[in-house]
């Protein structure tokens, strides 16, 4: 299947919105994504046309998201784009959002510090040690001393 992946520069808008589900751990938050450009007239860059994308977070990609990123701080995101209408008030509506496979903060603007992010233990049973003795044989006469040997006839 051919998907659209994209990659956005811009500003996170809203506070990411962590939730646990069924399925694990998701995070939502939106992005505002501004062109520049360079205007002659005014020999100055100007900001242009702002678009907003609903950024969708999956498992550990959300818990470092809830943990990292916040108003205001610029961000990379990489992702599948998806874009859906819906009808609203006798209005069509469209909304973008990106299913995010990578969030970062944008190094060109600011500096971050990073911190790898703890795996979660899994959970292990009591186990009985095993026994790594091998108990010794004993002949069928019940000598010891004739372990492992086959009984011999005596005539």
């Amino acid at each position: 299947m051919n998907e659209t992946v994209v990659c956005v520069v811009g500003n996170v808008a809203t506070q990411p919105v962590y939730r646990e589900g069924v399925a694990g751990p998701s995070a939502r938050f939106r992005l505002a994504v501004t062109s520049r450009y360079w205007d002659r007239e005014k020999s100055a860059w100007t900001d242009g046309h702002t678009n907003f994308f609903t950024v969708w977070t999956n498992r550990q990609l959300a818990v470092n998201v809830a943990a990292s990123v916040e108003v205001g701080q610029p961000v990379v995101v990489q992702g599948r784009l998806r874009v859906r209408t819906e009808q609203r008030d006798q209005q069509n509506r469209a909304s973008a959002d990106i299913d995010a496979v990578a969030v970062g903060h944008d190094l060109a603007r600011g500096t971050a510090l990073f911190r790898r992010g703890a795996k979660p233990e899994a959970p292990q049973a009591a186990r009985p040690e095993p026994a790594w003795e091998t108990p010794p044989a004993v002949s069928p006469d019940g000598d010891p001393a004739r372990q492992g040997q086959e009984p011999v006839a005596v005539t």
